[in-house]
C-alpha cells in the first residue's frame, strides 16, 4: 500500500465524468488499498478515485454512525453511561448509482480534501439508497441516512465531475481554533 497524492482544484480530472470500472484485477485492488490508506492519512471520511488522479467510478468511505439516542439523552441533561464508540464501517463502492432519494433534504457543512481551506453549506437528501459493485465486482445495495448519506452523495458527485462548492449556498474559510493562553 502507498499514499497517493490528493489532487486539488483546478486540476481538470476533478471536473471530468469518471469512466465505469470494468477490470477488477490486481491494479484495481492496489488502487483501492492505496485510496483507503490515503483517506485515513488525510484524514478524511471519503475519497473518490478522481481525487487521486484516476478518472474511474470508484469511492471509498469510512464512517461510524453516531449514537443519536445517547446524544439526545445528554442534551436533555440525563446522566447516561457513555457507550463505547461505534466502530467505523468501511465501504468500497464501484460504479455507484443513487437509485432512491428521500424527498426530505437537509443543509449541512461540508469540506473536501481536494478543496483545502474551504467549507460550505450544501443541501443534500436526508436518506438515499445506492446500488454499486464491491471490490470483487459483486452487486451491493446500501441504505444510508444522515451524515453517511451526505458522504455518499459528496463522493458520487466527484465521480460526475461535481465538487461541493458547485452546490453550496455559501462557502467560507473556517476560522482556526484559538487556544486560550491561561
Amino acid at each position: 500500500m502507498a499514499l497517493r497524492q490528493i489532487i486539488t482544484l483546478p486540476d481538470p480530472v476533478l471536473r471530468r465524468k469518471a469512466k465505469p470500472v470494468t477490470n477488477f484485477g490486481k491494479d484495481l485492488q492496489v488502487l483501492i488499498d492505496d485510496m483507503i490508506e490515503t483517506m485515513r492519512a488525510a484524514p478524511g471520511v471519503g475519497l473518490a478515485a478522481p481525487q487521486v488522479g484516476v478518472s474511474e467510478r470508484l469511492a471509498v468511505i469510512e464512517y461510524a454512525e453516531e449514537d443519536e439516542e445517547n446524544e439526545e439523552s445528554a442534551a436533555e441533561g440525563a446522566e447516561v453511561a457513555p457507550k463505547p464508540p461505534k466502530p467505523k464501517r468501511l465501504y468500497v463502492v464501484i460504479n455507484p448509482e443513487i437509485i432512491k432519494a428521500s424527498e426530505e433534504k437537509v443543509m449541512g457543512v461540508e469540506g473536501c480534501l481536494s478543496i483545502p481551506g474551504l467549507v460550505g453549506e450544501v443541501e443534500r437528501h436526508e436518506a438515499i439508497q445506492v446500488k454499486a459493485l464491491n471490490r470483487h465486482g459483486k452487486p451491493v445495495k446500501l441504505k444510508a441516512a444522515g451524515w453517511l448519506a451526505r458522504i455518499f452523495q459528496h463522493e458520487i458527485d466527484h465521480l460526475n465531475g461535481v465538487v461541493f462548492t458547485d452546490l453550496a449556498a455559501r462557502v467560507w474559510q473556517p476560522k482556526e481554533e484559538v487556544e486560550d493562553n491561561v
